[in-house]
This record gives structure tokens, C-alpha cells and sequence, in this order.
């Protein structure tokens, strides 16, 4: 099967910008210990330090989209769409 990459653009409110830090890290320690995980780099914008991305790899589209679904996710996120400026953006890539 082909690997999947998702990368995915949080924009936090400045004055929540560690709390969103904090929020997506825990994310990622939940999103390693889940199925079909790979690999996930977090990424802080030069122009734009308020924003957040990830690139997170991994095994299939379906198992990210059981990861989207799980429990352990909406733990880990409980709470962060306070924290953002703007709707968060994703996309699903095919890895070469």
C-alpha cells in the first residue's frame, strides 16, 4: 500500500500560542501510539509564527481516517478549537 502524508495548517490566537503547542504535541504522542502511525514533523511558519503545521506520514487514508475517528483524538484535541484564529486546513498526499 501507498503511505500517506497529511499535512495539516493551525492558526493560533497569539495569546494561546503555547497552549497550542502544547495541544498539538500531545496530539502527536497520542497519534505514535495509534495504528498505521509513521512519522510527524511539527513545523513553526517564518512569516507567520502563529502557525502551526504538521506533516504527519501514515501506513493508509483508511487508517487515518480510524485515527480522525478514535477516542484517543478527541481526547487529545478536547478543547483546541478555542484556541485557533482561523479554521485549521488539511490535506492528504501520496508519498514517493
Amino acid at each position: 500500500p501507498i503511505m500517506i502524508g497529511v499535512i495539516t495548517h493551525h492558526w493560533a490566537q497569539a495569546e494561546k500560542l503555547q497552549e497550542a503547542k502544547t495541544i498539538l504535541d500531545g496530539n502527536g504522542v497520542a497519534q505514535s501510539q495509534a495504528p498505521g502511525f509513521g512519522t510527524r514533523q511539527t513545523m513553526i511558519s517564518i512569516a507567520d509564527p502563529t502557525q502551526i503545521s504538521t506533516l504527519v506520514t501514515w501506513e493508509s487514508s483508511e487508517v487515518y481516517d480510524q485515527w480522525r475517528a478514535s477516542d484517543a483524538r478527541k481526547k487529545a484535541m478536547a478543547g483546541a478549537e478555542l484556541l485557533w484564529s482561523r479554521n485549521t486546513e488539511s490535506e492528504r498526499f501520496n508519498m514517493e
